[in-house]
């Protein structure tokens, strides 16, 4: 049928004004507009039918000459990939269209068919461009889109949080906007007495040795001059006047100005400093404090990650947890991103699985044979969530099979307990059993070798479970080497695997994002407790993760987390940095979708889940939530095109 295009239509939105305004509120971002601008934009609209089936718009009409509201129905977006035709989006009531034509005065580069009858607002070029003028949120929204979408959904979920805190501070705050403007420094040669008086007299925590032209060499703390002070024996006094060049700490950590205060954080809390200098050009311009950094909030990683390398019992780390769930309540408010929390639990975690490997030790005393305690899956990855249960393994060095199963016996039982203690804290035990106690996963560095290379020659089930749950992988206690030399070996035998590739593909795309049809956004479980919710984790995060970890392996992309193999992807060309940047955001926007839902859990003191219920979603959140299971479908699309599946 052909799109109506007399006067009736614009007589249509005239006839019931007060209904299409009360419409237009009711969607981004024309519930943010002033009524006078809505008002200009329904004198100026008209209401098209467009039957199922008819292109709207598409790349061969040429410029672009009309902006579209969807008022009733759905819109599918079409673009070719070879001789196959891929559906790329999907909009439909209270969403618009072509945005980035319209702007750019060109053709759309996909082709808008109406997936069922349905009835569009349109706009003339002439009148969208007045409205662009006119209205500030309106001109936000077309030059942003989805991006400017989901900073007002994270602008809510900062609001959530912070009524239940009260702070309002940025993690993406600037470091010279924190640090003092002028630093304490002084040269190699100052007697240390004199250095501690400088430091006494500015008040100041740290003092950093410099050399004529300001680069820094050293720095030197209260810190370390406790420890100076409490080793002095009797006439040892002459020790303070020794330059301070010799008492220093060398080639301090250090920043450039343009990082942030999370970068900040994560340093402190990695390496368990408490001052960084700020470096530009290689001068130093400014040194940041523990103090500085968390004067102006509440959110004190750096005093939690000490807190917990120094725990003396397993029952003060488990107590601890709560102070990690109240962290992610902060850093919510704070406006973190899904990466930065997830990164922090994780690197939080890190620290409770090696002190409560400490404590083990000093209880069940050293078994004399170093050993590398692995982490899989979320873990490896730095995508933790409070949600969380064990994927571990042991790496150990021996010269033969027979020394490898002597070792064996010898560590199991201690990494039974170590398993266990790390239960005791929070951490479930795993029901698939992938922990170091389990004695396939207690293995030498040429047994995981041959492992890993049999899930890449093998194409059974169990290999390619076993490659999705063990080829992210990283060493948390104990010598890298190891760890690193595997990683290297999977990079080199997948890329060298095209049958391989081929079948984590076919793996890849098993698990579909839960896009409903024409009744329902979503499609959810029917039966069952969970019944009427769906999986952010397994439906949502997982073709993302399982898409990047496939695409970075076959690609030789060492990085383990999925943003970063995403953005190592982009740089190699493998993905277009539009499409990388879109499924980006909609893995960011699901990630902390799922930390907040977390968060509603712990404080109606329920347990864990990733499902959840889309009815309770505002419309706002369920429209971004519907677009980022779109960009998994899209990324999946691609992988079956690429390998032909």
């Amino acid at each position: 049928m052909a799109t109506q295009t007399s006067p009736l239509g614009k007589l249509a939105v005239q006839q019931n004004l007060q209904g299409h305004l009360e419409f237009l509120r009711k969607y981004p971002p024309f519930n943010q507009m002033d009524t006078a601008h809505l008002a200009f934009l329904l004198e100026q609209a008209r209401l098209v039918f467009h039957a199922a089936g008819e292109v709207i718009v598409s790349p061969e009409q040429g410029p672009v000459s009309h902006f579209h509201i969807v008022k009733q129905g759905r819109v599918v977006g079409a673009r070719q990939q070879g001789v196959a035709e891929e559906n790329t989006f999907e909009i439909s009531t209270g969403e618009c269209f072509p945005l980035a034509a319209l702007l750019g005065e060109r053709a759309t580069r996909t082709a808008h068919i109406a997936a069922e009858d349905c009835f569009c607002l349109q706009l003339d070029k002439a009148a969208f461009a007045r409205l662009f003028a006119l209205s500030v949120p309106f001109r936000d929204f077309a030059l942003r889109g989805v991006s400017g979408l989901l900073d007002q959904v994270n602008q809510q979920l900062q609001l959530r949080a912070a009524e239940n805190l009260g702070a309002q501070y940025s993690l993406d705050a600037l470091l010279d906007e924190l640090a003092p403007r002028q630093p304490i420094s002084c040269l190699g040669d100052l007697p240390l007495r004199q250095a501690v008086k400088l430091m006494h007299e500015q008040q100041v925590g740290s003092i950093v040795i410099v050399d004529a032209e300001e680069r820094p060499h050293g720095i030197f703390t209260l810190r370390d001059l406790r420890r100076l002070i409490a080793n002095l024996d009797a006439g040892q006094q002459g020790e303070l006047d020794r330059p301070i060049a010799e008492l220093m700490t060398q080639s301090p950590f250090h920043l450039p100005p343009h990082a942030t205060a999370f970068d900040a954080a994560l340093a402190m809390t990695e390496r368990h400093i408490a001052h960084i200098c700020l470096v530009r050009d290689g001068r130093l311009t400014g040194v940041l404090s523990e103090r500085d950094l968390f004067s102006l909030q509440r959110v004190d990683l750096v005093h939690l990650a000490r807190t917990i390398r120094h725990a003396g019992r397993l029952e003060t780390l488990a107590a601890l947890r709560e102070d990690i769930r109240q962290l992610v309540e902060r850093m919510l408010a704070h406006g973190a991103t899904a990466m930065q929390i997830t990164r922090l639990i994780t690197l939080l975690n890190d620290h409770t699985v090696k002190r409560v490997i400490e404590l083990v030790l000093e209880e069940a005393g050293d078994p004399g044979i170093p050993f590398t305690w692995l982490v899989f899956g979320s873990e490896a990855r730095g995508e933790q969530t409070l949600h969380t249960d064990q994927d571990n393994g042991l790496l150990f060095e021996a010269m033969d099979d027979a020394e490898a199963a002597q070792i064996r016996a010898r560590l199991l039982p201690l990494a039974g307990r170590i398993n266990q203690a790390l239960a005791d804290c929070g951490f479930s035990l795993c029901k698939g059993n992938v922990m170091a106690s389990n004695p396939e996963l207690c293995l030498s560095r040429q047994e995981w070798s041959r492992r890993f290379s049999a899930f890449i020659r093998e194409a059974t089930p169990d290999s390619l479970l076993g490659s999705t749950i063990y080829f992210d992988l990283r060493a948390v206690w104990g010598d890298d080497s190891g760890a690193e030399a595997l990683r290297q070996q999977i990079l080199a035998e997948v890329a060298d695997n095209s049958i391989f590739q081929r079948l984590l593909a076919d793996s890849a795309l098993r698990q579909k994002p839960p896009l409903g049809g024409l009744l329902r956004d979503f499609a959810l479980a029917r039966h069952g407790e969970a019944k009427h919710t769906l999986d952010l984790k397994v439906q949502g995060l997982t073709p993302f993760v399982d898409g990047a970890r496939l695409l970075a392996l076959s690609h030789g992309v060492s990085a383990c987390n999925t943003l970063e193999r995403l953005r190592g992807l982009i740089e190699r060309g493998v993905i277009d940095a539009q499409d990388g940047a879109a499924f980006d955001e909609a893995y960011q926007f699901i990630q902390l979708t799922r930390l907040h839902q977390h968060q509603l859990q712990a404080r109606a003191e329920q347990g864990f889940s990733n499902r959840l219920d889309p009815d309770e979603l505002n419309h706002l959140d369920r429209r971004i939530l519907r677009e980022s299971f779109r960009q998994a479908q899209r990324l999946q699309s691609s992988l079956a095109l690429r390998y032909q599946l």
